[in-house]
């Protein structure tokens, strides 16, 4: 519920403060017509118009907004945490491409605030087209937090996979600390060497063994993507079975890994790692992303869910 200002404001109104409570009073609970109202208080229908007007201006009315899914969001929410064995399940009502980022923020709040995190504590951060988008317009406060890539990505050319970029502007408009992994998803044999010994990239690797939560965007069944992060080999027919990926592990339906060429020098957070964040919590929306949030909590990748109503009815037929 909120006021258009303080009611401390009606004493600067410059109507007599009765005479535009009787008007409000009546225009909102009553559900007198403007005429009506000029009829009873001796005044002109313009004038009326200006009373209610100066009411909320004044704070004398307050609107709310009710939410008529909310309480179906809830229950549907609590029955897909106790089919998917989940920690917690937060929905957004309905959600849009366009908006996405806003539209999960409510639920990612709650989430985070589930994580119940100090100033301090370590948050992963995927990337991810969904990551991206709550990145610009869904961050809650998390001052003091420090953020932490999950993945390489260093000079991807696709934005949701430049892991260091999405976690400064996560950290931006939370009030969180950024942590930075200075490497490419799938670097050479000598890289990966070089990374090994590298003080800054073993700070990251402390980062993620410690770590509270974690912001994990849930990819979809790898065949039916347009683009994949910059050096995995999407022509490995071992990707035709992929579900998805969580932090570039790809995962079979039934949440079994993938392996691939290169696989075992990929800058990513093993499932080992994920399956011990307290809360990892997934997020993807879509019906598409079914079979994909399915494998992902089969293999142990997330223990949470954000995603929207929709979303989560697919889930449970999907289930049924």
């Amino acid at each position: 519920m909120s006021a258009e200002s303080s009611p401390t404001d009606a004493g600067r109104s410059r109507f007599p403060l009765d005479t535009v409570y009787q008007a409000a009073r009546m225009y909102y609970l009553e559900d007198a017509t403007q005429v009506e109202i000029a009829s009873r208080l001796g005044v002109s229908r313009p004038t009326v118009s200006r009373l209610v007007a100066e009411a909320r201006r004044a704070g004398l009315v307050r609107i709310e907004v009710v939410d008529p899914f909310q309480d179906e969001t809830v229950a549907l929410a609590e029955r897909l945490q106790v089919v998917l064995g989940l920690r917690a399940v937060h929905l957004a009502a309905v959600t849009h491409r366009a908006t996405l980022g806003a539209d999960l923020a409510a639920p990612l709040a709650a989430a985070v605030d589930g994580m119940a995190l100090v100033p301090g504590d370590a948050v992963l951060m995927s990337s991810g087209r969904t990551v991206y988008d709550v990145a610009h317009a869904g961050m809650p406060p998390l001052a003091g937090v420090q953020l932490v890539p999950t993945v390489g990505g260093q000079a991807d050319p696709m934005p949701w996979f430049q892991t260091n970029e999405i976690t400064r502007t996560a950290a931006e408009r939370s009030g969180a600390i950024p942590a930075f992994l200075f490497a490419q998803a799938l670097p050479s044999e000598a890289m990966r060497a070089s990374l090994d010994e590298d003080p800054a990239f073993q700070h990251v690797i402390g980062l993620w063994s410690r770590a509270k939560g974690a912001i994990l965007g849930i990819g979809a069944p790898t065949p039916t993507r347009d683009a994949l992060a910059r050096g995995v080999p999407v022509e490995d027919q071992a990707f035709d079975r992929a579900a998805g990926d969580v932090c570039l592990n790809f995962y079979a339906p039934d949440g079994s890994a993938i392996e691939f060429p290169g696989s075992d020098r990929m800058v990513r957070t093993s499932r080992e790692v994920l399956a011990a964040v307290p809360h990892a919590v997934g997020m993807a929306v879509g019906e598409s992303k079914v079979p994909s949030i399915i494998g992902a909590v089969r293999g142990g990748l997330v223990n949470e869910l954000v995603t929207d109503a929709a979303t989560a009815r697919a889930l449970l037929d999907a289930l049924a």
